[in-house]
């Protein structure tokens, strides 16, 4: 008979060896799915996996690596800090659409003026309108007790609906022709976030987030705001024997996520997406979720389970358009690498034991 025991502490090599197991098994467990769809399971791991940084359109590929990769490493370095704290901001997403109007507010309302000091505001704007998205939840929690996980989540739904109304009303481009949509920010110079390296995809919120890759990792290892956010995520009652101010601790952690969610979203905006459109979310925020246990909430981590989720953002697009895969794959791929991860993650708490039955 098979029983778990767990462990006087979380296993360092399991917790290592766990992520990279959730992606073999996922690649396993696609490979079975596409089997069963009538394709070549291997040519789907291939075209998914290998083809965007090796493949004939790698040329194209590559620079989108950097483009998906930016936002979803830099909101998974905010849930990461929450989720060391054991404060669960899952709608990142509201906040990165929030953020991303906010910040293309403020170009649309001073078009066409052109100056140096354009952008860095929008991106302020940006950061402003994410904090206060995330703080929503965070002053429900401390005055009224209420659950982050179900308020944040809510509110993506609500954030979807106002960047609707943005743009089918108050940001719809005057001279569109009617259709839903703001103004093009790319053509916009002074409020547009172009390449900074051309070919490479990096722009400046690819900057920002290795920027907060750093800072994350100066926090958690360096900081002794980053020790309160480890004690109350280990051991709550001795965190406040320590000092630490659970309600303080909770706005600064969902205020700092969202920000970073909602400056994600304006470098979105004013770069890539270009415009605020009824399709600004693209589920991001929900993604970087799977960034951050992928990367075992580690700045390290997150930076190189960002790039590969990015990977099978692109590699999914690549299989649609040579394979004729469902639209559908790279939700499928992520939702397998999420279940698979949880499941393997016993392994880093519990020891697998056999024991013998009378």
């Amino acid at each position: 008979m098979i029983t778990l025991i767990p462990r006087q502490s979380a296993s360092t090599g399991w917790q290592v060896a766990t992520p990279v197991m959730a992606v073999l098994a996922t690649m396993i467990a696609g490979g079975l799915l596409f089997a069963m769809l009538g394709h070549d399971p291997v040519a789907a791991i291939r075209t998914i996996f290998w083809d965007p940084l090796f493949g004939p359109a790698a040329g194209y590929s590559r620079p989108q690596l950097l483009i998906k990769a930016a936002p979803l490493i830099l909101i998974a370095s905010g849930l990461a800090i929450g989720f060391r704290a054991g404060i669960w901001n899952i709608g990142a997403e509201g906040q990165y659409i929030i953020g991303g109007i906010t910040g293309a507010a403020v170009a649309l309302a001073l078009y066409p003026l052109e100056a140096w000091w354009l952008f860095p505001l929008m991106v302020a704007a940006g950061l402003a309108g994410g904090w206060a998205w995330g703080m929503i939840p965070a002053i429900l929690r401390n005055w009224f007790g209420a659950s982050e996980i179900l308020v944040s989540l809510m509110l993506v739904y609500v954030a979807q609906r106002i960047a609707a109304w943005m743009a089918f009303g108050p940001m719809r481009n005057p001279q569109g022709m009617g259709f839903p949509g703001s103004r093009n920010l790319q053509q916009y110079p002074s409020a547009a976030n172009p390449e900074l390296i051309a070919g490479t995809g990096a722009h400046w919120g690819v900057v920002a987030a290795a920027a907060a890759v750093l800072a994350t990792w100066f926090l958690m290892s360096r900081h002794i705001r980053g020790f309160h956010i480890r004690a109350a995520g280990t051991a709550p009652r001795a965190a406040r024997f320590a000092g630490v101010r659970p309600q303080m601790l909770v706005a600064f952690c969902l205020g700092l996520s969202g920000a970073l969610a909602g400056a994600a979203g304006l470098f979105e905006v004013a770069g890539p997406a270009g415009q605020i459109t009824d399709k600004l979310g693209v589920g991001y925020g929900f993604t970087a979720i799977i960034v951050a246990f992928l990367g075992r909430l580690h700045p390290v981590g997150i930076l190189l389970a960002g790039l590969l989720l990015a990977l099978t953002y692109i590699g999914g697009e690549l299989a649609q358009l040579t394979m004729s895969l469902p639209a559908a794959t790279v939700q499928v791929f992520q939702g397998m690498l999420l279940f698979f991860l949880l499941g393997f993650d016993v392994l880093t708490r519990y020891q697998i034991r056999r024991r013998r039955t009378a």
